[in-house]
């Protein structure tokens, strides 16, 4: 498997959407209908790119296993019905279980909000070897936090929090997360599923429309999605404040599921190529042992 001819053309459908500096971001300048030159009409040949994309993400990640050097963090982010659960659902499909864990974050629980904000997510963090995903995460604080600052009551914090700059403090407090992450080992990427409110109201109708899909649908989506406005300014803010070299955001366009799925395959493999991921070196003492068992087994 050609490694570097597979980056270069993740790279073309990862690259539109990355952002490493945030200085100049805009949320208008990303449409959430965009394809890039592919037709939306043509699922076949976009089912063959994912199917590709997910063998090579398999391959990567045996090799990121048995090499056992690094991690890798993927943080996913979007508003109701973007498709977050399908994205890692149809990208991680082909990857070892033992080497992927998900964990998805709801609101925080009691003994959560004892502790300071990143620190769910903290004990959360993969190991060596291993690829680890967050269905939502710590930018929950800076998101339905931030819509709803009333949530700030619950966390008990202390007096002399200063609540006017707290979400400039918390952009800071991930920045440097992130960076200490990094300068570790943890390979970072963030995808926000970049869904348009039309898209995403005709999604809530299918699920009300659909016996088998119903149970996805709660009455408080709605409500989230009352606020729109409130969130996307948020989301703007978020991406432009956490946005660096060493953990990127990916503004993924989601009104097309299977664009969406194209991307976030693209971005994985493209990241995990860079790491020149290899199969340990054998040591004489192990190619030794190895030929002993063979002639061992063939006797």
């Amino acid at each position: 498997m050609d490694f570097k001819e597979i980056a270069q053309r993740a790279g073309k459908l990862a690259q539109p959407y990355c952002i490493r500096d945030g200085d100049r971001f805009r949320l208008k300048d990303y449409d959430p209908d965009d394809t890039l030159d592919l037709d939306p009409r043509d699922k076949p040949r976009a089912k063959q790119m994912l199917a590709a994309g997910v063998e090579a993400l398999a391959a990567l990640q045996e090799r990121l296993y048995a090499q056992d050097r690094w991690a890798v963090l993927l943080v996913f982010q979007a508003m109701d019905a973007a498709g977050k659960d399908s994205a890692i659902k149809h990208v991680m499909s082909g990857v070892n279980p033992q080497g992927c864990q998900v964990h998805s974050f709801k609101a925080p629980s009691a003994e959560e909000l004892d502790h300071d904000f990143l620190w769910r997510c903290a004990t959360r963090l993969p190991e060596r070897g291993r690829i680890g995903i967050f269905n939502r995460s710590y930018y929950e604080e800076v998101l339905i936090v931030r819509v709803h600052p009333e949530l700030l009551d619950r966390q008990n914090l202390p007096p002399g929090v200063n609540r006017k700059n707290i979400w400039k403090e918390r952009y800071e407090d991930i920045r440097g997360f992130e960076r200490y992450l990094s300068r570790n080992g943890v390979l970072i990427r963030k995808f926000f599923l970049h869904v348009s409110r039309q898209e995403q109201r005709r999604r809530f109708l299918r699920r009300l429309n659909d016996p088998e899909k119903q149970w996805k649908f709660a009455a408080a989506d709605l409500r989230e999605a009352e606020r729109w406005d409130e969130y996307m300014r948020a989301y703007e803010d978020m991406i432009a404040a956490t946005a660096t070299e060493h953990a990127p955001w990916y503004v993924v366009p989601a009104d097309h599921k299977w664009f969406t799925r194209l991307v976030v395959s693209s971005a994985i493999v493209e990241s995990l190529c860079a790491l020149d991921l290899r199969f340990p070196k054998l040591s004489d003492e192990q190619r030794a042992e190895i030929a002993a068992a063979r002639t061992e087994l063939d006797a």
